[in-house]
C-alpha cells in the first residue's frame, strides 16, 4: 500500500466569511491560504493569478455556477483597477452584477453582503 503525499485542489466546501487578509493570503473558516481565492456558492477555492485582474480562465468557475450568483466583487490588490469590458460584459450576460474594488474593500463588503445571505462571489486577488 502507498503512503504518499496526495496534493489536491485547494477547496473549502461551503461558504464563510473572510477572516483576515494579507502576508500573500487569507484567513477563513479557521484555516489560512496562500494566494489568491475565488469565493463561490459552492466553496472557496484557491486561484492561480499573476495579476491582479483576471482573465476569462479565472472566471470559468463564476460562469459555471453563474445561476446562483448575483453579485460578483473583484479585488485587485493594493489599487481600484478596471475590469476588461470583455469580462464585464460575459459576465452581466449571465446576470451577474460586478464591483472592482480593492482587496481590502471586496473581503470587508463580501463579508456584509454574506451575512446579509445575499447571492455573493469573490475573486480576491492575495497583497502582502
Amino acid at each position: 500500500m502507498s503512503y504518499a503525499i496526495q496534493i489536491r485542489e485547494a477547496h473549502f466546501p461551503g461558504r464563510a466569511p473572510i477572516d483576515a487578509y494579507g502576508n500573500g493570503g487569507f484567513r477563513f473558516a479557521d484555516m489560512s491560504h496562500k494566494g489568491s481565492i475565488i469565493c463561490l456558492p459552492s466553496g472557496i477555492y484557491g486561484i492561480d493569478m499573476a495579476e491582479p485582474l483576471p482573465t476569462q480562465d479565472n472566471i470559468s468557475r463564476i460562469l459555471e455556477e453563474a445561476n446562483d450568483i448575483e453579485i460578483l466583487l473583484i479585488g485587485t490588490g493594493l489599487e481600484l483597477l478596471s475590469l476588461p469590458e470583455k469580462l464585464r460584459c460575459l459576465l452581466w450576460e449571465k446576470h451577474i452584477s460586478t464591483d472592482t474594488m480593492n482587496t481590502g474593500a471586496a473581503v470587508r463588503t463580501f463579508n456584509v453582503l454574506l451575512a446579509e445571505d445575499r447571492s455573493v462571489a469573490a475573486l480576491l486577488f492575495a497583497i502582502d
